[in-house]
């Protein structure tokens, strides 16, 4: 990334974004009776041409949080802000548009394909409904060009979904997610669902699309080694929260947050004789319901280093190094 880039006005912008889900009961009459706190005021950015990894255990929020950012869910507050623009505020002919830009990678490459639609339709309905290439005979050219440029050959135009292999249909997500020649792509879980041998193709063919047609990227996982592959930055986010915020290497080589220090710890050695001798202390207790989360700073109930204080007051994020944010009053 040049200095330009990184000098450059961020690209998306989320700031105090929060996500609640109503929790109701009662058949005829139905009645609130509390709520899901699945993403609760979170703040990042994102830099044009660079790939954020957001990172945490499964429930943490991070795929409410793609969804919200898509427009898939109406955030309950906050801003998304796009190129200046509050994707949250926009009504439903504007975001039409604005989808354009901003496209996904679902996880699941089978759910996410309609079975009933030959993989070439599947590639070219976005340019028809967006009016993006009217022509029949033109769009059917850019389909057999994205297929190609995903590594897949012409033929696959005619085959149906379920004729493919797992990698192959990802390939055909990803360029039907290209179709509309976007900026901005989220990748949720996208390679999680693929055997460990595709997922190194499909990680190399992101992060040669991205150069090659400079997009940017919210790569949502859980497998830190490939988040380590991929991002030039990390969030990790736990219980709808962000609670630490860095670039790549520091946050691997330095992680100051106790939650993201037992994660590192938690990702197994290749080596069976270091992994065997290392100390492992995973972290205490189970993960709190987002129904009922604790209060003050989310993670004090197993957290290693939590006092008396962490339980009152929520830990706001602070710059501990140059561009590292961490969420821990307990940090110095």
């Amino acid at each position: 990334m040049t200095e330009t880039q990184l000098d450059a006005p961020p690209l998306l912008e989320v700031r105090g974004l929060r996500m609640h889900f109503a929790v109701t009961e009662g058949v005829l009459r139905r009645r609130s009776v509390g709520e899901v706190k699945a993403v609760d005021g979170i703040d990042f950015a994102i830099r044009r041409g660079e790939t954020l990894g957001l990172v945490g255990e499964s429930g943490c929020g991070k795929t409410t949080t793609g969804r919200c950012i898509l427009r898939l869910e109406q955030p309950t507050g906050g801003e998304i802000l796009y190129d200046g623009v509050d994707l949250a505020k926009l009504e439903r002919k504007a975001m039409m548009a604005m989808r354009r830009k901003i496209q996904v990678i679902f996880q699941d490459p089978y759910s996410s394909l309609n079975p009933r639609m030959k993989v070439g339709e599947i590639i070219a309905e976005p340019m028809k409904v967006h009016g993006i290439e009217p022509d029949a005979t033109r769009r059917t050219a850019r389909m057999r060009e994205l297929l190609g440029i995903c590594g897949l050959n012409a033929k696959f135009a005619d085959r149906y979904p379920h004729e493919m292999s797992g990698g192959q249909r990802q390939r055909v997500g990803i360029a039907r997610a290209l179709a509309l020649e976007p900026e901005f792509i989220v990748c949720d879980e996208a390679v999680s669902a693929l055997d460990v041998s595709i997922q190194a193709q499909v990680v190399n063919l992101l992060e040669d699309l991205r150069e090659r047609f400079g997009l940017t990227y919210l790569f949502i996982a859980h497998d830190l080694s490939l988040v380590r592959h991929l991002c030039q930055r990390v969030a990790v986010m736990y219980l709808g929260r962000i609670v630490e915020f860095a670039e790549n290497d520091e946050l691997f080589d330095h992680p100051l947050h106790p939650y993201t220090q037992a994660l590192l710890a938690a990702v197994p050695v290749p080596d069976p004789t270091v992994e065997a001798s290392r100390a492992f202390r995973p972290a205490m207790g189970e993960v709190p319901s987002p129904i009922n989360p604790p209060s003050g700073c989310v993670f004090h109930p197993r957290c290693p280093m939590a006092v008396e204080d962490c339980k009152k007051a929520r830990p706001t994020l602070r710059e501990m190094r140059p561009g590292h944010w961490v969420a821990c009053s307990e940090v110095n």
